[in-house]
């Protein structure tokens, strides 16, 4: 029997209850299928895989064919949790991009939902995506696409900036947005925020109070050795964990204590013989 798919209706429910969720992201099947193993009910393919799979320094150069095909992956995958894919940088800056970009994603890709970066401001892309029947998630306070622009830091210290990040939530929700993910926001303001907002609220860097969370993959099983983004979460070291079974393997080769008989498969005598007969 196939096992139910999270959608929205039913993370809705969770937040209606009072129920906190959790989100992590995902790049590919192998990482969705562990997901769907777990009571994760959230995946994000996230454009974070520009840094910790492509290895650029940023999410800028992710491409919506890269987030297409991580998408795909991940669905192979992913049979329970609900995918939200991002939408790369400079694939909604037009309200027609951004339709044809999610419609893109979600029937190339697979995914129940996109997600956008931006308040105010892509708040009638956002009215656009939903009147055309493509669910979104919203993205405000720090937002790593325009990184350049804002710097690497949190957002909403000072009262102005807080109201705008307010603003900017409220207007997502008021245009049609199913949840908003807070990130690198103060604590009291994502609280405050998660207060007066129908929507769930999914934080990253943003405190305890809000709807859910969402963490990076990467940084919660320590696939990382030298650098802990100050709001993950660490609960394993897995890098570390990687290179003891990698020298472990290269001391078994290289004494020969791998591979063993175990390890190989047989044949007949006989067959050798007949195979090597008349050899050169």
């Amino acid at each position: 029997m196939a096992e139910t798919r999270f959608t929205i209706d039913a993370i809705a429910r969770m937040h209606a209850a009072g129920e906190k969720f959790a989100m992590v992201t995902a790049y590919d099947v192998t990482s969705a299928q562990i997901v769907a193993r777990s009571g994760v009910p959230l995946l994000l393919v996230g454009d974070s895989l520009g840094m910790v799979v492509q290895g650029h320094d940023s999410t800028l150069p992710v491409t919506l064919d890269d987030m297409i095909y991580h998408t795909r992956m991940v669905m192979r995958g992913a049979s329970r949790p609900l995918v939200v894919t991002d939408l790369p940088f400079g694939s909604y800056t037009i309200e027609d991009d951004a339709v044809r970009a999610a419609t893109r994603a979600m029937a190339e890709g697979g995914c129940q939902s996109v997600k956008l970066e931006g308040g105010a401001t892509v708040a009638p892309t956002i009215r656009r995506l939903v009147d055309a029947g493509i669910p979104v998630m919203g993205h405000v306070g720090f937002t790593p696409q325009s990184v350049h622009a804002i710097g690497l830091r949190t957002q909403g210290r000072r009262a102005d900036q807080a109201r705008r990040v307010l603003q900017d939530a409220l207007a997502v929700q008021a245009a049609g947005a199913w949840a908003v993910v807070l990130e690198l926001v103060p604590a009291p303001l994502a609280a405050a925020i998660t207060q007066r907002l129908d929507i769930p609220t999914i934080g990253i860097g943003a405190g305890p109070d809000c709807s859910g969370q969402v963490q990076v993959w990467h940084d919660l099983l320590g696939l990382y050795a030298d650098f802990v983004p100050r709001h993950a979460l660490r609960l394993r070291d897995f890098a570390d964990d990687a290179v003891a079974a990698l020298d472990e393997y290269a001391d078994a080769v290289r004494t020969g204590t791998f591979p063993t008989p175990a390890h190989s498969s047989t044949m007949a005598a006989d067959e050798l013989e007949r195979a090597l007969d008349g050899e050169a």
